[in-house]
């Protein structure tokens, strides 16, 4: 027989122990035992709530907080042995507990289950979590910021389908990252209103006849709502594909900044020269500086992404109520918040530290036509319809790279003979600064509008 120690909770119904290769396969502890600290928490509201609705004796109840306090220092001190036999967090700590107080800890776990305390240790862990990550988010920002700030003349080409395009503000584009990342707080916020429900007090599937009070634990845990049908609080795991699915689009928007910058960096582009500490060498060409941290965070979102797949795929074949595929959960979660966590942290220092390269950048305007939107526009405001003046502008085009000329290398009588309407106020149109002048709509790159929306971000960072 198994020692007191290594007792199975469930043990009383079987006659033969389990089967070492079912203990490894079925143990979590190995994973979950980070949910510690909100096994604890929850477990201390447990208690109290017991003894406030006469369940508990107030010296068991004391007894249990003491024991629990006890065993959450040796816990973080290192000082304690998670046995695998015990199978999860929860058995561990709990049955720690009883060696360590005798009865008051056997009667901890009334009116609970295992089903609901997991929910519950991991919704609170992951709340924890989703606010640490909006840190790192605003930490992520205010990099970009920086860069607008420090740079708020800088002029450069924008892509289309990776063509130069037009020209847009250095600090234009920083912000375009800026407002994605915005939007990826705004969804961890609202996905942290669904997170902060408390399951607790559902017991295994059905509820429980005896007399607690949730809503105290709610208040106790500081949980904004409780769960309203016990079979659902068990089974669901939707708020854990909702956090996937804002770290996937975490991962995304962290991913595509890392492509820009992986182009910019790269000897054809020369757009910026990244800090030494933030990229690598290679083991046998001397010449290479490889901006590692980049292509690691852009491989890293397919890691996020899957998991956000395995987690859908756990769900949807799922009866209610509580299934042991739903122990899949965690190392999906952790992974994918650790991945999150580290992708952000990095790529907020580089992107402080990284230089833009004006000399290069300003050498490479020259190769895009990027004023030919300006001409066209200069046209309709004329008097000509867009389309004809997308047509002509278009034969400009072309005489341009026939003759290897930019457009505002073109005289006026050149310009005149494509179109008698193109007078002498065309020529600071098409310079790269007029062409940035004039996108004076809101949200355009015109430096009025980069500068009113750095005051504006200032006072949003402030506040975070």
């Amino acid at each position: 027989m198994s020692s007191n120690s290594t007792k199975k909770p469930w043990g009383g119904r079987f006659k033969e122990q389990t089967a070492p290769i079912v203990e490894r396969f079925t143990s979590s502890v190995e994973f979950d035992n980070r949910l510690y600290r909100h096994d604890i928490q929850g477990s201390i509201a447990h208690a109290r709530m017991l003894a406030r609705v006469g369940i508990l004796k107030e010296s068991e109840m004391n007894a249990i907080l003491q024991g629990l306090t006890s065993i959450l220092h040796d816990i973080e001190q290192n000082n304690f042995e998670w046995k695998q036999s015990l199978e999860d967090v929860h058995m561990n700590i709990e049955r720690e507990l009883a060696n360590r107080i005798g009865e008051p800890g056997k009667r901890l776990h009334t009116a609970r289950s295992r089903n609901d305390q997991v929910a519950t240790d991991v919704r609170m862990y992951l709340r924890d979590e989703i606010d640490r990550i909006s840190a790192l988010l605003t930490d992520m920002q205010r990099s970009l910021y920086h860069q607008a700030e420090r740079y708020p003349n800088l002029i450069m080409p924008g892509y289309t389908h990776l063509q130069p395009a037009q020209p847009v503000l250095w600090g234009h584009h920083m912000l375009a990252y800026y407002e994605m990342f915005k939007r990826d707080r705004e969804r961890l916020a609202d996905v942290r209103k669904r997170v902060n429900i408390l399951p607790l007090g559902s017991a295994a599937l059905a509820g429980t006849g005896f007399p607690i009070d949730r809503h105290f634990v709610a208040e106790q845990l500081g949980f904004e709502a409780v769960s309203r049908n016990s079979m659902d609080a068990v089974s669901d795991r939707d708020f854990i594909v909702e956090f996937l699915g804002a770290a996937s689009l975490i991962m995304v928007h962290l991913s595509r900044l890392s492509e820009d910058i992986i182009l910019w960096n790269s000897s054809e582009f020369g757009f910026v020269e990244l800090p030494d500490g933030f990229c690598t060498g290679s083991s046998i060409m001397p010449q290479k500086k490889n901006p590692d941290v980049c292509e690691l965070t852009r491989g890293k979102s397919g890691r996020v992404f899957g998991h956000l797949m395995a987690m859908l795929t756990i769900l949807k074949g799922l009866p209610m109520t509580y299934n042991r595929d739903l122990q899949e959960d965690k190392e999906a979660l952790f992974d994918a918040i650790d991945t999150v966590t580290i992708s952000l942290a990095v790529m907020a220092a580089m992107v402080e530290h990284m230089r833009p390269r004006p000399e290069h950048i300003q050498q490479s305007l020259p190769r895009g036509l990027l004023t030919a939107t300006d001409l066209a526009d200069y046209l309709t405001r004329k008097g000509l319809p867009f389309r004809e003046a997308h047509e002509v502008v278009g034969r400009i085009v072309a005489w341009c790279i026939e003759n290897k000329k930019d457009l505002a290398e073109m005289t006026l009588t050149d310009l005149k003979t494509h179109h008698p309407l193109i007078e002498e106020d065309i020529f600071p149109l098409l310079t790269y600064a007029g062409s940035v002048a004039s996108r004076t709509s809101y949200g355009g790159t015109a430096q009025q509008n980069l500068l009113d929306m750095l005051k504006t971000i200032a006072c949003e960072l402030e506040k975070s």
